[in-house]
């Protein structure tokens, strides 16, 4: 007999397109598109019926964790479309949707690198030549009032024509916006209006990774080789440039506060013994720690919004086999681990961990705004959703009480032997 094949879980999904970006959509942008409705059908029938208070969320939309994926095939004839896509999650029941709840494609340009406003304004995505802004569409004769995309009028004219950005990044305000160039040039605008802030044409070789300090004074860029940057934004200066050492590579970088509220700057590196996670001093700049934490390179990093959780996703180098993944001439090769590791930031101990949670190399990942799960995509065309537990740390206070009661009787007796006095 045949072994039978194991079903993914309900967490797990796939929808038919490789992905590379991924972000979850503020409850703030649900309940406003709610009540826009609800306003609207209220002033339409107040001339002929009574004044009545505005319906609630429906369930879907009252549990609305609503998640938005960017991916796709490219410009070849693969038949993979490119689209930008959202997904339910609904937490009672730890599962994704089994299909995309909106759905919008967007030709032959693939959406490789996506940025959500913090406002919940829309989403803008950066194409293979230029950046284009996207606006949430609600369906208001639909009575579960589903949240969806739609093109928007609105046009990025500083975004057009640039080349391939592979780095997007708001400000914690969205006041600002820092985008990265496939060319090396940093761009940084005040937004809306779009007013130029920052224009390095050579910050990098190649922009791989940018993010604002949580007052947006700061923003941090990684290249493909060299130093890592760090930019006064008022000053429009580099502030200063983190050397990497001991044939270190940078791969991911990202602020967040300690648990005394203390701002770090948090930088994934790959070794030849693996990756490590940096922990950098705001102040000062100095190095506070290196942890050694996987023999596999750090393709993806994220921090949660609280600063309590880091995650970060493994690609194992290591086995025989090589996979190699190219869309749009955006190539990324390796043999994928698709482990998903989630640690405590203070201590830097595994907190979570999902082996084998993809098939194919995670390429990013996005914890909810309340930091109570974790998102993960892959180039395999799944999405999943991994549920934050919290654990509580009586454990090791055991391990104390047990070991004092243990040394409490070993006096008693060597007393009673007449050992001790």
């Amino acid at each position: 007999m045949g072994k039978s094949q194991i079903s993914d879980p309900p967490n797990l999904k796939k929808y038919g397109v490789p992905f590379y970006s991924v972000a979850w959509i503020p409850h703030r942008v649900l309940k406003s598109r709610h009540n826009q409705t609800s306003d609207e059908s209220s002033a339409a029938d107040q001339s002929s019926t009574p004044t009545k208070e505005a319906e609630p969320p429906t369930e879907e939309l009252a549990s609305g964790n609503y998640l938005v994926f960017a991916g796709g095939g490219g410009e070849g004839r693969s038949g993979i479309p490119n689209t930008v896509l959202l997904s339910h999650f609904d937490v009672a029941s730890n599962s994704l949707s089994d299909q995309p709840v909106n759905k919008l494609g967007t030709g032959s340009e693939l959406p490789y690198r996506m940025a959500l406003h913090p406002n919940g304004d829309g989403i803008i995505c950066a194409m293979p030549n230029s950046c284009r802004w996207f606006d949430w569409d609600q369906d208001q004769n639909s009575e579960s009032h589903k949240v969806g995309l739609k093109t928007s009028e609105k046009e990025l004219t500083q975004l057009q024509d640039v080349g391939q950005q592979l780095a997007l990044a708001f400000s914690s305000d969205g006041t600002e916006l820092a985008v990265g160039g496939e060319d090396g040039n940093l761009r940084v605008f005040k937004w809306p209006s779009m007013e130029i802030i920052l224009n390095e044409s050579k910050s990098h070789s190649t922009v791989k990774d940018l993010h604002f300090s949580s007052d947006g004074k700061l923003l941090v860029s990684l290249g493909s080789g060299g130093p890592c940057r760090v930019w006064d934004i008022s000053s429009s200066i580099v502030l200063t440039s983190l050397p990497n050492e001991n044939r270190e590579t940078f791969s991911c970088c990202r602020f967040s506060q300690i648990s005394d509220g203390t701002q770090v700057l948090y930088i994934a590196v790959v070794t030849d013994k693996g990756g490590s996670i940096l922990t950098w001093n705001t102040k000062t700049w100095e190095r506070m720690s290196s942890k050694h934490i996987t023999r596999d390179t750090i393709s993806a990093l994220n921090v949660s919004a609280d600063g309590k959780y880091l995650a970060w996703e493994g690609c194992d180098f290591l086995f025989a086999r090589t996979y190699c993944f190219c869309f749009d001439g955006l190539t990324c090769s390796g043999t994928p681990s698709g482990d998903i590791v989630v640690v405590n930031s203070t201590n830097m101990r595994i907190h979570t961990m999902v082996k084998r949670a993809h098939l194919g190399i995670v390429t990013a990942l996005a914890f909810s705004p309340d930091s109570r799960a974790l998102a993960s995509i892959s180039l395999d065309s799944s999405a999943r959703v991994t549920k934050i537990e919290e654990k509580k740390e009586g454990g090791f206070n055991l391990w104390i009480a047990m070991f004092i009661i243990l040394v409490a009787i070993a006096i008693y007796f060597l007393k009673v032997q007449g050992i001790l006095k």
